[in-house]
């Protein structure tokens, strides 16, 4: 049975009975273009971090509007109502263009440090969110954008902020200059160590605020529409931390080195063990699986569920399996549970997973989906019995997010030699939240020493609150092993970060691997 997946978009109708009296609304049609470019290079990707690390710096403010400042359509017009501005346009194709390529000249030249288009909000919210974003205070100067404050500061003509060496300055101005820009291109300000947005006009403070004081204010009208949608304890936890100023912020902290190839000497001898990388209807995590590890020296083989029933294919020819992430039958089945009774409910398939499962020399992984389909599986798995089931996160939301977690000392053979260490890792689920058999079930897990990740905060305690725990998992505990440590289950998917340039954000100085490519590589060493 093929279970429908995902949403029609062709059928936007809604139709009801109001009275006796029957009505529909159908959406109009619409026109959407989407336009796509290659990134040559994610290394050199901008983002509006505010760099407080690279000596003197200046902000510079490129205005493509050359300073007409229309409000027309702009978040200050929507609260403050006005029937007569204009709204901004490209009035000069030329200099949008030319503004694209010098950005990319910039950039190419390390030259930029920071980067933030103005858009929704205007100057004062692109400036106010590099400030969030860097955690450091900043002083405008407004002089250069006109008469007006308001127009300049909430104007969402196109243009953008660039953070630049001081230094280098005068080259950046230059080159601006000669792309024709010079004229739309002005300094308006710099860091200052106060943690306060101050700006500056005709010699006077025009506005003043505390960055953490800002930061809950901008955070406010996201946390009261969560709070009615998600789960409002959740939204609570999440506003709280909202410009904490003694929160240090996403970082790592490893314990070994993620250059070191463990797995190198097996490789040399040209054997690739073969792994099944397992996936049935809905899953869409098996290239990302195959390939890293396809990076640690397997041969990674594509089997759906079906290959097994039907015979095509047998586990018996594999040294590994991996069950991917996704939506397995859609989770209208519960997460992961429809794959899994496809497995406990066909005697061929039951077999050669119980058959596998039994053999000393064999290993498995489930990550996301294939982790709540594997728990779904306990029964046929020898040391799993304190296993959990995993059911909706405790925010009512899927969470798709950058979270910190801490590698617990156990005997998962994926995890050997990274125990104590703390790192980003990719989360994207709504049934994450580990749900025990009785409320002794985490302590237990966690004594019986089966444990193998928990969420911790950004302090490195393990943490139930949100956002820092995306699932509300009991402790943080997100991934497990059996007692021979030949099988884990993992909610987080370390397949997405097994190279630094799959990262959103990571401390500098990493190389080309991730160090989550030493999971898999411990699982070719194990083999040997």
């Amino acid at each position: 049975i093929a279970i429908p997946v995902g949403k029609d978009s062709l059928s936007m109708k809604t139709v009801w009975e109001e009275g006796g009296e029957h009505k529909s609304v159908v959406a109009p049609l619409s026109l959407i273009i989407s336009a796509f470019a290659p990134v040559q290079d994610v290394r050199r990707t901008l983002t509006p971090q505010l760099r407080t690390d690279r000596g003197d710096t200046d902000l510079l403010l490129i205005d493509l509007g050359c300073g007409k400042n229309r409000l027309g359509g702009s978040t200050l017009a929507q609260v403050y109502p006005r029937d007569d501005d204009e709204t901004p346009d490209v009035d000069a194709p030329e200099k949008l263009k030319a503004f694209f390529t010098v950005i990319q000249e910039l950039n190419a030249a390390g030259r930029l440090l920071a980067y933030h288009d103005r858009s929704d909000g205007g100057l004062l919210a692109t400036l106010a969110e590099m400030m969030f974003a860097g955690g450091c205070g900043v002083t405008v100067l407004l002089d250069d954008l006109g008469e007006e404050l308001l127009p300049a500061l909430f104007t969402e003509e196109l243009g953008a902020v660039v953070q630049v060496r001081t230094a280098e300055r005068s080259t950046v101005l230059a080159r601006l200059a000669a792309t024709g820009l010079g004229e739309c291109s002005h300094l308006i300000g710099t860091l200052n160590p106060h943690d306060r947005l101050i700006l500056c006009h005709a010699g006077e403070v025009a506005f003043a605020a505390d960055r953490v004081e800002l930061r809950r204010v901008w955070s406010e009208t996201s946390y009261r529409m969560q709070a009615l949608r998600d789960d409002p304890e959740c939204a609570h936890e999440a506003f709280g931390g909202a410009g904490d100023p003694g929160d240090p912020g996403l970082q790592a902290s490893l314990t070994f080195d993620p250059a070191a190839d463990v797995a190198a000497p097996y490789i040399a001898n040209g054997e690739r063990p073969r792994i099944a990388v397992l996936r049935e209807q809905g899953v869409n995590g098996q290239i990302e699986m195959a390939a890293a590890f396809d990076r640690a020296g397997f041969a990674a083989v594509d089997i759906h569920t079906s290959d097994l029933i039907a015979g095509r294919a047998t586990l018996a020819d594999f040294q590994g399996i991996v069950a991917c992430g996704g939506f397995s039958y859609g989770d209208v089945l519960g997460a992961g549970e429809g794959w899994a009774k496809s497995i406990l409910f066909n005697a061929r398939a039951r077999d050669e997973f119980a058959a596998f499962f039994a053999r000393p020399d064999r290993f498995g992984l489930g990550v996301c989906n294939g982790c709540q389909m594997l728990s779904n599986l306990h029964e046929l798995i020898a040391g799993t019995e304190l296993w959990p089931h995993f059911v909706r996160n405790r925010v009512e939301q899927f969470e798709a997010r950058l979270s910190l977690v801490e590698v617990v000392s156990s005997p998962s053979l994926f995890l050997q030699g990274m125990e104590g260490s703390r790192l980003p890792i990719a989360v994207a689920h709504g049934e994450g939240r580990a749900e025990f058999r009785d409320a002794s079930g985490p302590e237990t897990a966690l004594a019986a020493g089966l444990v193998t990740l928990r969420f911790v905060d950004h302090a490195g305690l393990p943490t139930e609150h949100y956002p820092t725990n995306p699932n509300g998992s009991p402790g943080g505990i997100t991934g497990l092993c059996s007692h021979d440590g030949r099988f884990t289950i993992m909610m987080p998917h370390p397949e997405r970060l097994f190279r630094t340039v799959q990262y959103s954000w990571h401390p500098d100085g990493w190389g080309e691997d991730g160090p989550w490519l030493r999971l898999f590589r411990n699982a070719r060493r194990w083999l040997g």
